[in-house]
């Protein structure tokens, strides 16, 4: 993992870096606003790498990749559908005592938003739809075995620089293979986040579950910066930070991991 740690520090180091390239700062830093919209009438396709350690008491680790694409679809003169995936391609080692390794997908969610193409008084950007929960992982170890679906919704607002706001859904299963726990469980992402003028962003959030069936909280808090750039026109967003549990459950992950992320953008 030390080699894997050295080349992550080093393709990041690359990656800032390529951030001294010359962009338009006004509509780059427009584009860094819209990509804190969970929302926004925006293309964007993020890989999103996490790395995170201490299951289990063999002190397992899991590298997640999740593949994340955001596509927007207008309705009307007055009505978007934000259709937002995450696709997660997991690599684990011993994350349920001596359970050896799984490479493959997991359980792909996928969530729906009607959302308002323009803020309503006061400036509040809103969406709401439903959340689908689809056994897609290739291992026991990487799903949860069960399909789900449930309500899921956002609120925020964008000032000057600053986005904060509140991203929640709840899923109950319904179906699936009928020897694995049922799922019944709450997310919720508070999130703020500071935009510069030349398109930096800093982020704060926390990405909490609570599971209903097992009592217990997961809670990671994430403290991000992100770049925005132009390769030609093409927009890119770069970003990294480092991520803490706060709570998790028995035999979950504990301590820092961290995150890094490329965002490709497509405007409207």
């Amino acid at each position: 993992m030390a080699g894997g740690m050295m080349r992550m520090a080093a393709l990041l180091g690359g990656c800032f870096t390529l951030a001294n390239v010359a962009v338009a700062q006004d509509s780059s830093a427009d584009l860094a606003k819209k990509l804190s919209n969970p929302v926004a009438s925006m293309i964007s396709v993020p890989f999103q790498f996490n790395y995170d350690r201490g299951y289990g008491p063999e002190d397992g680790n899991r590298e997640t990749l999740n593949i994340q694409p955001v596509v927007p679809i207008s309705l009307n003169d007055d009505w978007n559908l934000i259709s937002r995936t995450i696709m997660p391609v997991i690599w684990q080692d011993d994350i349920a005592g001596p359970s050896g390794q799984q490479f493959g997908l997991g359980d792909i969610t996928q969530s729906l938003f009607l959302s308002p193409r323009h803020p309503g008084p006061g400036g509040l950007i809103w969406g709401l739809g439903p959340v689908f929960l689809i056994p897609t992982a290739t291992d026991d170890l990487t799903g949860s075995g069960k399909w789900g679906a449930g309500p899921t919704g956002v609120a925020l607002k964008q000032e000057g620089p600053w986005t904060y706001g509140l991203l929640a859904n709840h899923i109950w299963s319904f179906a699936g293979q009928d020897d694995r726990a049922d799922v019944n469980s709450t997310f919720l992402q508070p999130f703020l986040s500071y935009t510069t003028h030349d398109a930096w962003t800093f982020t704060l959030n926390t990405e909490s579950t609570y599971d209903w069936e097992g009592d217990q909280w997961s809670v990671p808090v994430n403290v991000m910066v992100g770049k925005l750039v132009k390769f030609d026109q093409q927009p890119v967003s770069f970003t990294a930070g480092l991520r803490y549990w706060a709570d998790a459950p028995e035999n979950g992950p504990e301590g820092l991991g961290f995150r890094f992320v490329v965002t490709f953008l497509f405007p409207q």
